[in-house]
């Protein structure tokens, strides 16, 4: 990977839902990766590093409008670029 990328460094908040105060698509850009408890997961809907959560999609439920179901896991969150 060359260093001369300029690279939006990642938020403390950052959410895949475009709909949300917390989607910063300038940072999509480029496939960032989320270590959570120090495994990779690739499931990662919306993480915050400082509260030291994610949401991930609750298996196949979906609430009323079609968007699916979350559920806050609480642990280590490491955010970085692939």
């Amino acid at each position: 990977m060359p260093e001369n990328i300029d690279t939006t460094p990642l938020p403390d908040r950052l959410s895949v839902d475009p709909a949300s105060p917390h989607h910063v698509a300038a940072v999509f850009e480029r496939d960032v990766g989320i270590r959570f408890n120090d495994k990779e997961r690739f499931d990662v809907e919306e993480y915050c590093i400082s509260e030291g959560w994610v949401k991930v999609p609750a298996g196949k439920a979906i609430d009323r409008k079609g968007k699916p179901l979350m559920i806050k896991l609480k642990g280590k969150v490491e955010a970085f670029y692939r």
